[in-house]
């Protein structure tokens, strides 16, 4: 699936089963809630705290739920998200072109 056909199927789906779009506010609360979930997960799987008895640790999961909140707000918004990423690349080939492949720190491991 492409970018932007996700942005369409979410789109068909908020249409069909979720009556609309909640507002940009609430959908910008519910990714950072999407996102404290995500790191949850990170910090038990790989950071040093250990889960709780029975706590789902589903990391792929909780990125498609980042992913379809980030797509709503795209949506709604009004933002082509294959077009942001492009510009996105060309920003950061540009502004950190060299800037990683001469940084020991990554050159150290």
């Amino acid at each position: 699936m492409t970018i932007e056909e996700a942005q369409q199927r979410v789109d068909a789906w908020i249409n069909e089963y979720g009556v609309r779009y909640f507002s940009e506010l609430t959908n910008m609360v519910c990714l950072t809630e999407e996102v404290g979930e995500l790191a949850r997960v990170i910090a038990r799987r790989y950071g040093d705290q250990s889960a709780k008895k029975g706590e789902s640790l589903n990391l792929s999961e909780e990125l498609a739920d980042v992913l379809w909140v980030l797509i709503c707000l795209a949506n709604q918004t009004g933002v082509n998200l294959t077009e942001a990423l492009e510009q996105s690349f060309v920003k950061k080939t540009s502004r950190d072109g060299s800037r990683h492949i001469n940084n020991t720190k990554l050159q150290a491991r």
